[in-house]
């Protein structure tokens, strides 16, 4: 089976992880933590990095940070996994849904301000498949409207929008480190922002608004949670983010591999990576369009009866059971796109041989 998306374990990860374990620091307190934050922030320029346990973790963690609560709405996609719309509900808000664009698959920005009520009080931008939304303009409208913007990075760390890391541009950024992110931690996500005040409340908040008073004694003002990630967790990922710039080299030399293999197959759309942007690619995705012979899902089942693992676009949250009375825009695309996309496989460890296979198959109509 050619997997849709594994990990890369290749540098220190076995060498750090050791050393958590020779020295007994395994929680969430270790030296290794805190590396990762400052390694992290360094990396995506930023001032402040705050670790969590998983994405979904810093996603809701960011929301609460910002004071979004009850009766708040935030602006998000449909056509993504369900984390970012949960942590909306989490903290008592309420998701409104705004169409994606045909080509990127990303939130449609000129669709967003017909959207906002008074009770708007944040916009949710989510790189899906690691191609960036158009910042410039959620930026202008968030200025305007004096609304929040957190930006849902974990499908595409690794991404730029005109030169600066996904994640960045908005108040606050949060990534995933899961086992089929770009480097992962097994589980695991990261807070970022360079707001240093901001900084400063989500990490208050993820160690459950712990103060150590002079004597020892824990003292806690308000709720906090439990978000922080153990130092096990950090020490690999530490390790994997060594190696971060050769993984984003493979997986854009990939892209193109799948691209000229793919070009001229008659009812498949390619993923396009639009002006001033790059696309990390982190899973390779395709349209199946009526004109191919097969429906998206024989396709699907044709892969796997030649060992190719590949998987469905996200289903449109708004019409699942507990999103489906949520406030909408007009959602055509997200419908189309998601009844037609396949993500193949992506993994960093991937080989030429094996992108020829799949598209191969995809080419035998």
């Amino acid at each position: 089976m050619i997997p849709l998306c594994i990990p890369e374990i290749k540098g220190n990860e076995w060498r750090y992880v050791k050393e958590c374990l020779d020295t007994n620091w395994v929680s969430s307190v270790g030296s290794y933590v805190d590396r990762f934050e400052n390694d992290f922030a360094r990396y995506v320029k930023v001032k402040k990095a705050v670790t969590t346990v998983n994405g979904t973790a810093a996603l809701e963690l960011a929301l609460r940070t910002l004071g979004i609560g009850m009766g708040d709405e935030v602006i998000v996609s449909s056509l993504t996994f369900i984390a970012p719309v949960n942590s909306i509900r989490y903290v008592g808000a309420k998701p409104v849904f705004v169409d994606v664009c045909m080509d990127t698959w990303v939130m449609d920005t000129d669709k967003i301000e017909k959207l906002i009520t008074p009770r708007t009080k944040a916009i949710l931008p989510i790189h899906i498949y690691g191609h960036p939304v158009d910042m410039d303009k959620v930026m202008d409208i968030a200025q305007k409207y004096n609304l929040y913007v957190i930006e849902d990075a974990t499908e595409a760390l690794g991404s730029l929008y005109k030169e600066k890391s996904v994640g960045t541009i908005g108040h606050i950024g949060c990534y995933s480190f899961n086992g089929n992110k770009l480097i992962t931690t097994g589980a695991g996500g990261m807070l970022i922002t360079n707001n240093e005040k901001i900084g400063e409340r989500a990490k208050y908040l993820s160690t459950q608004t712990k103060t150590v008073l002079d004597n020892g004694s824990f003292y806690h003002e308000e709720i906090g949670y439990n978000f922080r990630m153990s130092n096990l967790l950090a020490a690999m990922g530490c390790a994997q983010l060594e190696n971060i710039d050769e993984y984003i080299k493979i997986k854009i030399k990939n892209a193109k591999l799948y691209n000229e293999f793919l070009r001229d197959v008659k009812g498949i759309t390619l993923p396009v990576e639009k002006e001033n942007v790059r696309n990390v690619y982190w899973l390779y995705s395709i349209l199946v369009e009526d004109e191919y012979s097969l429906t998206r899902d024989q396709l699907i089942s044709k892969l796997k009866e030649n060992g190719i693992q590949s998987r469905t676009f996200f289903m449109e949250i708004h019409k699942m059971p507990p999103y489906k009375n949520c406030k909408c825009g007009d959602m055509l695309v997200t419908n189309k796109v998601s009844l037609r996309g396949i993500n193949l496989p992506s993994s960093v460890s991937l080989k030429e041989e094996e992108i020829k296979l799949i598209c191969n198959i995809i080419k035998q109509q």
